[in-house]
């Protein structure tokens, strides 16, 4: 299982970065625990500064934009 976690405030783009992750996984039935982190000084210890951000088994592999969904395939090795 994959640990997800989309780094922000909340805003309209951080949602939308879960939604997207959450469907693209549940489409081809990978098993991931997603995580949305608002806290400040958590986002902070990752040095994100512009969100969303995601992190996947804490590698930091996106960050200040809403990912396009060839980029979440390629995470998720689809």
């Amino acid at each position: 299982m994959l640990c997800i976690k989309v780094l922000g405030k909340g805003c309209e783009k951080c949602t939308n970065t879960a939604a997207l992750i959450t469907a693209i996984a549940n489409n081809h039935s990978i098993s991931i625990n997603l995580i949305m982190e608002t806290n400040p000084e958590i986002i902070m210890d990752y040095r994100v500064v512009s969100s969303p951000a995601v992190v996947i088994n804490e590698r930091l592999v996106h960050w200040g934009s809403t990912p396009q969904q060839q980029m979440v395939e390629s995470w998720l090795k689809i």
